[in-house]
């Protein structure tokens, strides 16, 4: 594969631009000081091959809802309502997710990983690093696969346009006039300015906005506020299936909220579904043998090597590769063993002379819109290293 070196932004204009985790646990830089050099062509087939699989997602999910098939995906029963009503509901709008690919360059074919639907990471390093490099280098910060920015922008306008021309925003919102909170926990700096990067792209789309850390926002059967005040629409960085499990109150309140047309909640609780890994196995059941899948099931695959991996697990934890004799060839621990397997076939990853694995993610907001890398050994995991792009 094809890597350019380049000089990296200091850590003092990343804290200016509020990018503050850009040092891992080990000292070592977040950020790699090399970019992935990425043909027109290859940037086109992720284009085309991330909106494909959007499509897949979503007649899948709605054969999930009508044979309720929730138990089957790990999704907890207290979410199952709620999911539910905001797929059938229009208003209920995916604002934006990423997926996670294999391959893609140097020949090797499209494959996907899993999809990041509900609080996909690296937004702030796709929209705003990678433009900061280029231009910080010297190089032509619009040779890439990034529009993530503005595309971000007009999906926030279309959660008051929905199918409608955004151009109508502005009329559509000046009879409205609702208002957008955004939430994140208040422990985690990436949370925060990731939130607050999506707030600032809110506000540039012309919403009023406000935000709250999530122990502060008050909830009740009238909505969801802020200091006693109503807000119409709340943004949330929390994982849905958090929130079912360690706040099964605010589950239960959100799903009257939302029966009751009291708020909107972003994103929708329905990407619950395509954020479990166990959503792989009716794709493939749907669509076996599709070029841009791997053979997945909820039981382990006979002769082949592969990847056993949990529903909601993250961050590379809890995951064997598994060789075809069923030996381990390597494994990770972690928090989630207690959520189902779900056995994926092995691919391998585009490797630098160095032995390190790049997985592409591309951002789907309306469309495909922001591609960005991650290296780091056969199991990427929480010090993996974000790597830019340039297309040649």
């Amino acid at each position: 594969m094809k890597l350019e070196k380049i000089k990296p932004l200091n850590d003092a204009y990343l804290e200016s631009i509020g990018f503050v985790w850009h040092t891992d646990s080990d000292n070592s830089s977040y950020v790699s000081d090399e970019i992935v050099v990425v043909s027109e062509d290859e940037a086109n087939a992720y284009y085309e091959a991330t909106n494909e699989l959007y499509d897949m997602f979503a007649q899948a999910g709605q054969y999930v809802v009508d044979n309720d098939l929730f138990h089957e995906l790990n999704i907890p029963f207290n979410l199952v309502e709620i999911i539910k009503e905001s797929w059938e509901n229009d208003v209920h709008w995916h604002l934006y997710s990423r997926f996670d690919l294999a391959g893609g360059i140097d020949g090797k074919p499209i494959k996907l990983i899993e999809f990041n639907a509900d609080t996909p990471t690296s937004l702030f390093e796709t929209a705003i690093i990678q433009w900061a490099m280029l231009k910080a280098n010297g190089l032509d910060e619009s040779s890439q696969f990034n529009n993530l920015y503005e595309a971000l922008k007009d999906n926030f306008k279309r959660i008051i346009t929905l199918d409608s021309d955004i151009e109508k925003f502005e009329e559509y919102y000046s009879n409205l006039g609702w208002k957008i909170l955004f939430s994140s926990i208040s422990s985690s700096a990436e949370d925060i300015n990731t939130t607050k990067l999506l707030e600032h792209i809110a506000s540039e789309a012309g919403f009023n906005t406000d935000f709250e850390f999530i122990e502060n926002v008050q909830f009740s059967d009238e909505g969801i506020f802020k200091d006693d005040e109503l807000f119409e629409f709340w943004f949330k960085l929390i994982p849905w299936e958090n929130i079912a499990i360690e706040e099964s109150e605010l589950a239960l309140i959100l799903t009257e909220i939302i029966k009751e047309k009291k708020a909107i909640i972003f994103n929708p609780a329905y990407t619950l579904m395509f954020q479990s890994k166990g959503f792989m196995k009716i794709l493939w059941d749907l669509y076996p043998n599709h070029p841009l899948l791997l053979e997945t099931s909820f039981e382990p695959l006979v002769g082949k090597k592969q990847v056993e991996k949990r529903c909601f697990g993250r961050e590379g934890a809890n995951v064997k590769i598994i060789n075809a004799d069923q030996s381990i060839e390597e494994e990770t621990t972690g928090e989630y063993e207690g959520h189902k397997a779900v056995y994926q076939e092995y691919v391998e990853f585009p490797k630098d002379s160095s032995g390190n694995s790049y997985q592409a993610g591309v951002f789907y907001a309306y469309e495909a819109c922001g591609l960005g890398f991650r290296k780091g050994g056969k199991i990427l995991n929480n010090m993996s290293k974000f790597v830019g792009h340039i297309v040649k």
